[in-house]
């Protein structure tokens, strides 16, 4: 018996028997997780009997319904008050070890980075090295005038972009500037470059504008993860795009501790939505783990999920992403690519 079928069997005995038991933090939010019947931790399987990954497609590109997400690789990090914790992803994460990454997530069937042009040269070294067909979906969050926008994307494709999105902080400012009408010419820009295009966004509010004006992003990636882990924006103090607004002093404000202030209403909302959807940050940088966090976003409408891993958690997060692809059959969302 593995440590999750120890926890899950012991969790809900006691749960059964009513008994007032003290748990850690990584048992309750698991305890939590089978209450809704979610990471059930069956029995881990060798490495040679993992199933294929499942894949979907936006456009004409097939991609992994797991992506690696490109975070660590840059070394930046939601840390709350780990103040070391950027400088240690990238003493960790060398050329050498990311080229080792990328490795590991081709042989568990990931074929796809979501990264940043800044962080995307060592990818393009193990595709050009390996002679690989691994994919990225490169963001871009310009700082050129609108009307270099086309020229900015097209460099992008030019060096190899399977798809690229306008980041989450860039569309959500737009909207919250009451900028709508350049987010549309942007989506535009992007779409015009013959590759898949999309939206990114940390508040719905940016997905409810590209629907309402019907701007027709080829996707979206939009945050997603539950509220139930300790460091959660209580709910009086959540406050819409406070992302940008700057950390508060009093306690229990925000403090980059949330990155979906309202997981029910989102999922609500995408389930109206026919394109693709990409969930990221949805272990809400590191406070949920992957057995809730995967279910929570496949059961909840999510077609593709966003997670940062390094080297030595592929192979765990690939079993548990099929796991839950195969247990969201009953999901309400249809799938979407």
């Amino acid at each position: 018996m593995n440590r999750r079928n120890f926890l899950r069997s012991n969790l809900l005995g006691t749960l059964g028997a009513g008994l007032s038991t003290t748990y850690g933090l990584e048992e309750r939010i698991l305890l939590e997780a089978l209450k809704d019947g979610v990471g059930s931790g069956t029995k881990s399987k060798p490495e040679s009997d993992v199933s294929p990954m499942p894949c979907g497609k936006i456009g004409d590109v097939s991609i992994s319904r797991l992506i690696l997400g490109g975070n660590l690789v840059g070394g930046w990090a939601h840390s709350r008050d780990l103040l070391y914790a950027s400088k240690l992803f990238k003493a960790y994460n060398t050329e050498a070890k990311i080229l080792e990454t990328l490795e590991r997530a081709t042989e568990f069937g990931i074929n796809t980075i979501l990264i940043d042009p800044r962080n995307w040269s060592p990818v393009k070294k193990y595709i050009v090295e390996r002679n690989s067909n691994f994919q990225t979906i490169v963001v871009t969050h310009p700082k050129t005038p609108e009307a270099e926008m086309g020229e900015h994307v097209r460099r992008l494709v030019d060096d190899g972009a399977s798809m690229v999105y306008l980041h989450g902080e860039y569309a959500d400012k737009l909207v919250m500037n009451g900028r709508i009408d350049v987010l549309g010419r942007m989506i535009e820009e992007v779409k015009e470059q013959g590759v898949p295009g999309g939206v990114g966004g940390h508040s719905l509010e940016t997905v409810r504008a590209c629907e309402k004006n019907r701007f027709n992003p080829d996707f979206y990636v939009k945050t997603f993860h539950t509220d139930r882990y300790w460091s959660a924006t209580p709910r009086e103090k959540r406050e819409e795009w406070c992302w940008y607004k700057g950390a508060k002093p009093e306690f229990g404000s925000y403090h980059d501790n949330m990155f979906c202030l309202n997981p029910v209403e989102t999922a609500a909302f995408m389930a109206t939505v026919k394109q693709p959807w990409i969930a990221f940050k949805i272990m809400a940088a590191g406070a949920i783990p992957p057995a809730v966090a995967f279910p929570t976003a496949f059961r909840n409408g999510a077609d593709f999920v966003v997670a940062g891993m390094f080297d030595f958690q592929i192979a765990e997060d690939a079993r548990l992403a099929i796991e839950a692809i195969r247990g969201a059959d009953r999901r309400k969302r249809p799938w979407h690519g």
